[in-house]
């Protein structure tokens, strides 16, 4: 079975739920960069106190769900270090860690109500993880026409991969959740690691660069406001 798409490549804006209601919750949003995070109804999950780095706010997104539920997330990211570069910026020096928790939903009627949409699982956050890294990681040598193509390349590869998180390309790793062994899914390339697996009540993704993933940590975040982007 296909992973659920619940979002796109970060560097498209993820369809938001404040988009499809207008501009007051456009306008609530920007008042409160939080806004959209605590309109979830499960846990955000982000690296636990192993890190002592930077921590900022990424994105939140929805899925195409029932008109009734558009203001509740399906899913979003914390990261940790070095924020994504903007433009055709040295990408290969910077450091981070994005952790994506993504929300179990069952098999659920499209907006329109034209189909259904498929439940979530770990494939759903591999995918979202693995096209945040290609986001966070194109050449930035390349002109936009020559990215775009990139782009599209590496994600339907990325596509693929995730739809087979127990095929040859992945290999298993053990990692802390609220200080508890979990099992992960794991692949490494040259643009650096995604992995993928579950929690409690959630779904979680990740992808990193010059940060080992065999060191890192999850947790349920406690306190939004820590990751104030200091």
């Amino acid at each position: 079975m296909e992973p659920a798409r619940v979002g796109t490549v970060e560097e498209r804006p993820a369809v938001d739920a404040t988009h499809r209601n207008g501009g007051t919750a456009a306008a609530r949003r920007a008042a409160d960069p939080l806004a959209g995070y605590r309109a979830a109804d499960f846990p955000w999950y982000g690296l636990d106190e192993g890190w002592t780095g930077r921590r900022w706010l990424g994105q939140v997104g929805t899925g195409q769900r029932a008109a009734a539920d558009t203001e509740a997330p399906d899913y979003g990211t914390l990261g940790h270090g070095d924020e994504p570069a903007r433009g055709p910026e040295p990408r290969d020096t910077r450091r981070f860690v994005v952790v994506t928790t993504v929300a179990r939903r069952d098999v659920r009627r499209s907006a329109d109500n034209t189909g259904t949409l498929e439940a979530t699982s770990a494939s759903s956050a591999a995918w979202l993880a693995g096209s945040g890294l290609l986001a966070a990681t194109w050449p930035g040598n390349l002109d936009r026409a020559l990215r775009q193509n990139w782009l599209d390349q590496q994600s339907a590869l990325a596509w693929d991969l995730a739809d087979d998180l127990d095929g040859p390309a992945w290999t298993s790793l053990t990692l802390p959740v609220n200080g508890l062994p979990q099992p992960f899914r794991y692949r490494e390339s040259e643009h650096g690691w995604v992995l993928a697996g579950e929690a409690p009540g959630v779904l979680i993704g990740a992808h990193g660069r010059s940060v080992s993933a065999y060191g890192v940590g999850f947790t349920a975040v406690a306190d939004l406001e820590t990751y104030d982007g200091r």
